[in-house]
């Protein structure tokens, strides 16, 4: 069945393949699915213009863009994460918290055993949640 919709990451800073590379290292069963670069002469050249890649099998895009925006991301929208331990909670949060802001720290909040929220050093936010 093909995933009907993808999450999509537009960097600004020529971040998406750092922050590709980045998240594909936290997770099992990430791979680079295609990678396409902007050519000699285009705005960006040697960029990501677009990139599909997995994280635990879950497809996601990404892009840098050679125009500014005057927006980048927002933790209103964040992926969330459902750990299978504290081992897993603790390590992704202290990765993703290197060079990032805690939103929630480490804490049982009653919604959850245990749960944290960071924005990482790319300005993505992330929940992580151990049920």
């Amino acid at each position: 069945m093909t995933q009907k919709t993808t999450t999509a990451l537009m960097f600004q800073n020529g971040d998406a393949e750092e922050a590709m590379t980045f998240y594909m290292s936290l997770f099992d069963d990430s791979k680079v699915v295609f990678a396409e670069r902007f050519a000699a002469g285009e705005p960006g050249e040697g960029t990501i213009k677009m990139a599909a890649f997995t994280l635990a099998g879950q497809e996601y895009l990404c892009m840098d863009s050679s125009v500014r925006h005057e927006f980048t991301f927002t933790p209103s929208i964040s992926l969330f994460v459902t750990c299978d331990s504290e081992d897993e909670l603790t390590r992704l949060y202290g990765a993703l918290l290197e060079g990032g802001v805690a939103l929630m720290p480490l804490d049982s909040y009653g919604f959850s055993k245990r749960f944290g929220w960071v924005q990482d050093r790319f300005g993505v936010s992330w929940q992580l949640n151990l049920p």
